[in-house]
């Protein structure tokens, strides 16, 4: 089978490279570009995100791995997706004072939709797409459907992040590194002489001045508290995000954490940890995946963050989308941030973009 990975420069997605060519596929590497060469961001960029400057350094890696292998290697531009795309989504949603995912985006539209599309286009032949992502994938006949399932590392699981998959788009990937923990990947890497076999991994989707993408002016708002007292001031609510506490330059007798943002006052409400927590939250724009749409109340486990282990709750259904009730008070939730739903069997069932949160019994 002809295989097209899609190759970052770091050490999964190299070992899934190898995987495949042991496993006797005809292995053909891909990276795509997404850095926009033509604006001026903040200098003081690290390495370890996706969208950075240092690109070509990952694009030199990828390229000497299959060099190693001896599999061919192409490079596709995506940088005017990505920026129509994601950034662009990224921006909107900062600005309406929603958390947006971009890496979330980026899987469903880039990585898995324009990146083999645009591969296929360029003449390159393959059957299947792969990826280094922490996640197993698998084919119910009783159902008919993909199903994404969590992966056997707990701690490296990606499946969050890779729950807008469509049916189609899943029967056209391949996730090798699903059953295999890091340090084994890592062991594999060693095995096979890689210099990525230590290389970190990418924590960010961008680490420098949030600010290069929104292009915004300083506009100077309050931060208040649940009683509406002025706390302090702040110069635009888009430097802030839901549960965050550092940063804030607020005296107070114990710490304070940002609770809610307000785009149309441009207030940035704060207050305890314990007024942050919310029994229900509601959500729109439901994809599904293992399952068929959930059409009635039923019992789920969710994560409304990617490092959170899930938690059991109740999906209900609505004209718009869903309402989610937890059994016990979740922190944090960001409108704009996804929800995704599992059963027992850590299967995803589906998932959706948060609106709004609920902190009353």
């Amino acid at each position: 089978m002809k295989v097209l990975v899609g190759m970052s420069g770091g050490v999964d997605s190299s070992v899934a490279a190898c995987l495949l060519k042991e496993a006797g596929h005809d292995v053909i590497g891909v990276t795509m570009s997404i850095w926009d060469k033509t604006r001026h961001y903040s200098e003081s960029l690290r390495k370890d995100a996706c969208f950075s400057p240092h690109e070509e350094e990952d694009i030199a890696e990828a390229k000497s791995v299959c060099a190693l292998l001896g599999i061919p290697h192409h490079v596709v531009d995506c940088s005017e997706e990505y920026k129509k795309m994601v950034l662009a989504n990224f921006k909107s949603e900062y600005l309406a004072g929603r958390t947006p995912n971009p890496c979330v985006k980026c899987n469903a539209t880039i990585k898995f939709g324009v990146l083999p599309e645009s591969a296929a286009a360029r003449g390159i032949v393959f059957d299947k797409f792969a990826t280094g992502h922490y996640a197993r994938l698998s084919f119910n006949e009783d159902l008919q459907r993909y199903q994404l399932r969590r992966a056997v590392d707990l701690k490296k699981d990606q499946s969050y992040f890779i729950y807008r998959l469509g049916q189609e788009q899943l029967s056209k990937i391949l996730l090798p590194l699903g059953g295999f923990d890091k340090e084994s990947v890592r062991k594999i890497a060693r095995k096979y002489g890689l210099k990525v076999s230590e290389k970190p991994d990418s924590q960010d989707f961008y680490t420098g001045d949030i600010n290069d993408i929104l292009e915004q002016k300083p506009r100077v708002g309050n931060f208040v508290d649940k009683n509406g007292c002025v706390l302090g001031h702040h110069n635009g609510i888009w430097n802030y995000t839901i549960g965050q506490r550092r940063g804030l330059g607020i005296s107070a007798d114990r710490p304070l954490y940002v609770l809610g943002l307000d785009k149309d006052k441009n207030e940035v409400l704060v207050g305890y940890a314990e007024e942050g927590m919310k029994c229900a939250l509601s959500a729109v724009d439901l994809v599904w995946q293992s399952v068929a749409p959930l059409t009635e109340k039923s019992a789920v486990r969710v994560k409304v963050r990617s490092a959170q282990d899930p938690v059991p709750a109740e999906f209900e259904p609505n004209g718009e989308g869903c309402i989610v009730r937890f059994f016990e008070k979740q922190k944090a939730i960001a409108p704009g941030q996804s929800v995704v739903f599992y059963d027992d069997d850590d299967f995803v069932l589906g998932g959706g973009i948060i609106s709004g949160t609920q902190d009353v019994d």
